[in-house]
């Protein structure tokens, strides 16, 4: 498949588009060398056009700013966003160019390039670890914020479905999003069923009134 028709692909939604992207491979080849992860598991998220399901889990919820603003460009893109001052996370963007939607890689199994990832990921103690999680996706491609709105279907990225769509997939609400009343009504969260890199489920905490 070429980069044009994967982008093709990736423009339809996000929750149809999830299943297809587990157990397909994300490389970058950065100067300190090259990292493969297989992915494991996704969020997916929507934009303020949505009116028959407003996402307030989504960073586009109030539209858009210069933050965001890859959310809403062509599919194929990165969104990587700095959360509480310390991680990172990334987001492949997907649905129609305009529209603003994206899946959070939050797991997955480095597949390549092991001993970078393990630089990058000391902390890690098994390979089932380092890629276990959003921040920790991220990390051990080597992704951070000045890599958001870089195309992840040409050098230096490569994105690589897989073969054949997974047997085993299961669904749930997504980690530590909060919805309308209080909790997360959309089970957005697509994980390869049984895999041991997938992130441990944390439900969103109910604010009080």
């Amino acid at each position: 498949m070429t980069p044009e028709e994967l982008r093709g692909l990736l423009s339809a939604d996000a929750r149809t588009l999830a299943p297809l992207l587990l157990g397909a491979v994300l490389t970058h080849e950065s100067h300190g060398g090259t990292v493969a992860v297989r992915i494991t598991e996704v969020e997916a998220y929507l934009g303020p056009e949505d009116s028959l399901h407003p996402d307030p889990g989504s960073h586009t919820f109030r539209g858009q700013t210069r933050r965001n603003a890859p959310m809403f460009g062509p599919a194929g893109h990165l969104y990587v966003y700095f959360t509480y001052g310390m991680h990172h996370c990334a987001n492949i963007v997907c649905g129609p160019a305009g529209v603003a939607s994206a899946l959070l890689l939050r797991a997955g199994e480095v597949v390549a390039g092991e001993e970078l990832a393990l630089a990058r990921r000391p902390a890690s103690k098994a390979r089932k670890d380092l890629a276990s999680g959003p921040a920790r996706f991220a990390t051990a491609l080597g992704l951070t914020t000045a890599d958001s709105g870089r195309d992840v279907l040409n050098p230096p990225f490569r994105l690589e479905l897989p073969a054949s769509p997974a047997a085993e997939i299961s669904s749930g609400p997504r980690v530590g999003v909060s919805g309308a009343g209080g909790t997360d009504d959309y089970p957005w969260r697509f994980w390869l069923t049984g895999d041991p890199t997938v992130s441990r489920y944390k439900a969103a905490k109910v604010r009080s009134a």
